[in-house]
């Protein structure tokens, strides 16, 4: 559906989705568990939270048996790409890691004629270059050793998971609540990453609870249930480029708690970055 046709409330609810689901960047870098534990224990939580909003609202958990295997594809994939966001954060900073992360909407470009079967544009070639460029600008040192090339590298890997979860979910989102969805995908994903409740680091989860509880209220519980909303209203590509406002969000709340300014290279390459999301906007508003 194109930008200009959308109603104000829905532009609303992508930036508070935004808002909300840019909070894990600081939230990943304070939280001193293993990135899958943290995941884990998030999953659990978002769960519970979403299985009694849905109860309480009800909610339908049926899901065709056609998209069972597309739904636990997809929460497979939504928990991997946390995952190894995480260990970017880890790595590297708010600002680094999520700016890597933020080259998913160019490779959601590039993958959806592919799997969506939906037209390529050629502008997107350019586009990618000016990724490329600001990719760069984020690790101009590259060496294999240092931690924020393995930073960046994991997190545009995460990129790459995240791009194909929603591609997965375009056509089935529409179909069901958002809330339900997310409900699935946080089950699916708590079972998947269940065996390290058992690593010997599980007694230090009590003292980071708050935080993870935070994690999976705010960011998931709500951000990541309004964006999933949000594809009943935009094209996913569209929505990658709306969504590149998360990261200014995380960088400006990464500044205020943790007291991350990033260097004057990290936010020229971010600006390639972004600029890259922007240009594809005012494409796809004239559509």
């Amino acid at each position: 559906m194109q930008l200009k046709n959308q109603p104000l409330t829905n532009l609303v609810e992508i930036n508070l989705a935004m808002l909300f689901v840019s909070t894990s960047g600081a939230l990943g870098r304070y939280i001193d568990l293993s990135p899958p534990l943290t995941i884990a224990t998030r999953a659990v939580l978002a769960f519970i939270l979403l299985y009694a909003y849905c109860r309480y609202k009800g909610f339908s958990f049926k899901i065709a048996k056609e998209h069972r295997l597309p739904i636990l594809l997809s929460g497979i994939f939504l928990g991997s790409h946390w995952v190894t966001y995480f260990y970017s954060l880890q790595l590297s900073s708010v600002a680094i890691g999520m700016l890597s992360l933020f080259t998913y909407p160019i490779i959601t470009a590039f993958l959806e004629p592919l799997l969506l079967k939906t037209k390529f544009q050629k502008l997107h070639l350019f586009l990618g270059l000016l990724v490329l460029a600001g990719i760069y600008l984020l690790n101009p040192t590259f060496n294999v050793k240092n931690d924020q090339t393995l930073a960046v590298t994991i997190g545009i890997f995460s990129a790459l998971l995240y791009s194909l979860r929603n591609i997965i979910l375009k056509n089935r989102v529409g179909e069901y609540n958002g809330s339900s969805l997310m409900c699935f995908q946080m089950g699916i994903i708590g079972i998947v990453l269940a065996p390290f409740f058992f690593s010997g680091e599980l007694v230090e989860v009590p003292e980071q609870l708050p935080w993870i509880a935070t994690l999976a209220l705010l960011t998931t519980a709500i951000g990541h249930t309004l964006f999933l909303n949000c594809f009943k209203y935009f094209s996913i590509t569209t929505i990658s480029i709306l969504s590149s406002v998360q990261p200014i969000y995380g960088i400006i709340l990464g500044a205020i708690f943790l007291k991350e300014v990033p260097s004057l290279t990290t936010v020229f390459g971010g600006v390639l970055i972004l600029s890259a999301v922007a240009i594809e906007s005012l494409r796809t508003r004239k559509l």
